[in-house]
């Protein structure tokens, strides 16, 4: 058994492939995607045909219980270029990605979802905006169909309150499909974090991006493995990953809380100097104390969540475990 991420090592920002190697990385994580398998395919490797480079493409299986990765084998014995990271268990699929980025070795790299909502026919003008000189060059979306309008409502708000809580521009209808310069993968590589927040990861390296548009299509087959509720831990996972405002906020929150209950204190001694001593109703002191027992929660639910974070880096596990990879020099089981 393989396993990568266990501590880092010293790499160059600046990478020159070699003549033999690959000019394009295209790394794709799956998950439960059997449907899809011959499709992505179907679809991908013509687009890479007509850019007549030297390309490869890493298939990650991120512990499929369906025959994911026997359909991925299969295309990988037709086309050599095709190779195969089968992941121990699931891991999740910004840490497939992680590992995907780990195993390329392309000058230019390009993550995209497995599902075919991002279209691979938009590679050729992603290359043409990375041989201009951009480092970065991202796919944002103009429409996207098959969501409902509460998600892509509910997507809008995310980005904008991320953007205003980290001061990092993370742009908005934009996933994980985008080119990568292999100075920016190596950048990537470098950072050890364990809760893997991808899209806030490639604003905050930074570099040189631009956009190209595009309309989101439908999946072609099966369904999202998002869910509301995991929606909602992606979103906190993006801010606490990037931002301590959530802690801070509370401090402001304390202080207003604790100047409010000064100024009434104030008030009821006026009140009881002038107009004697006055017996307080019991509904507003119950009021007041569910009122500050739920403040107290939440604001140890906010320190929680950051302690957890911490309890899962010190741990310094690695980041994920292979089982076998397919296609390249070392292969191993």
């Amino acid at each position: 058994m393989q396993q990568r991420r266990g501590s880092t090592t010293d790499k160059s920002l600046h990478h020159d492939p070699s003549p033999s190697g690959p000019e394009i990385s295209v790394v794709a994580p799956f998950y439960n995607e059997a449907l899809n398998v011959e499709q992505f395919f179907t679809r991908m490797l013509p687009v890479l045909e007509k850019l007549a480079c030297n390309y490869e493409i890493i298939c990650v299986n991120d512990g499929s219980r369906d025959d994911t990765l026997d359909r991925l084998l299969d295309f990988r014995e037709r086309n050599a270029s095709i190779k195969v990271v089968n992941l121990s268990r699931n891991f999740g699929k910004d840490i497939a990605l992680s590992s995907g980025l780990d195993f390329s070795s392309g000058a230019a790299v390009i993550p995209i979802d497995s599902d075919l909502q991002d279209p691979p026919e938009l590679i050729e003008a992603m290359l043409e905006k990375w041989r201009e000189g951009f480092d970065v060059v991202y796919a944002t979306r103009r429409s996207r169909q098959g969501e409902s309008w509460l998600k892509q409502g509910t997507a809008r708000l995310f980005y904008r309150s991320l953007n205003k809580l980290t001061g990092i521009h993370v742009p908005p209808n934009t996933g994980d499909f985008r080119l990568l310069d292999r100075r920016v993968v190596n950048a990537l590589n470098e950072l050890p974090e364990r809760t893997r927040f991808m899209k806030g990861l490639f604003a905050w390296v930074g570099f040189k991006q631009t956009s190209v548009l595009y309309d989101r299509d439908a999946r072609h087959a099966g369904s999202s493995k998002w869910n509301y509720w995991q929606l909602w831990n992606f979103a906190l996972d993006g801010i606490t990953s990037l931002s301590t405002a959530p802690l801070r906020v509370w401090s402001y929150i304390g202080m207003a809380i604790s100047l409010i209950s000064f100024v009434y204190a104030g008030f009821l001694v006026i009140r009881t100097v002038i107009l004697g001593i006055d017996v307080p109703g019991y509904a507003s002191l119950m009021v007041i104390i569910l009122f500050l027992g739920g403040i107290q929660m939440i604001t140890l639910g906010v320190i929680g969540e950051y302690l957890g974070r911490i309890f899962n880096e010190v741990k310094r596990r690695p980041l994920y475990l292979v089982r076998e990879t397919h296609g390249f020099e070392a292969d191993g089981e």
